[in-house]
């Protein structure tokens, strides 16, 4: 049983610290990429507020498929360059969109979410998916956030792909 101390943090990065803590525990030695990102989702969805959905898109063939999650259902499969999602995949470069409406070409699976936080996890020189965080309030998600996120993704790229 995994049972982690991580208080509502003064600040962002101190609790993104914990987080990360917690999340090497969870994966250090546990090869199965799947259970790692159930885990990794999980936690986020555990611990970081004002989620409506958190989890990771896999890179399968030139589209990402959906993985593990914590929220309402998803949509399953998403081309490279198309949403949030698809171009942060496309790119390699981090989407903090504090207006979904206004993301030219954003794809809804749900209405409630306003705003998203996209991070393409990379092993070495290869895309291994998307780490994805929706929020139904606007402007949720901060560079504080996106960094916090990064570090997320930087500790599984090795661990999930």
């Amino acid at each position: 049983m995994y049972q982690f101390d991580i208080a509502a943090a003064d600040d962002t990065a101190s609790l993104y610290c914990d987080i990360l803590g917690a999340l090497d525990a969870l994966t250090a030695d546990e090869p199965d990429g799947v259970a790692n990102m159930a885990n990794a989702a999980a936690l986020l969805w555990q611990y970081l507020p004002d989620l409506n959905w958190a989890g990771f898109y896999r890179l399968i063939g030139d589209e990402l498929v959906l993985g593990p999650f914590q929220g309402k259902p998803a949509c399953i499969r998403i081309a490279l360059g198309k949403g949030v999602c698809g171009t942060a995949a496309q790119t390699r470069a981090t989407q903090l969109v504090a207006d979904v409406h206004a993301f030219p070409g954003h794809i809804a699976c749900d209405a409630a979410s306003a705003s998203e936080l996209v991070v393409p996890i990379v092993a070495g020189d290869r895309l291994v998916g998307v780490l994805d965080l929706d929020s139904p309030v606007a402007g949720r998600f901060t560079p504080a956030d996106a960094a916090g996120c990064e570090a997320v993704a930087g500790l599984l790229a090795g661990r999930i792909g």
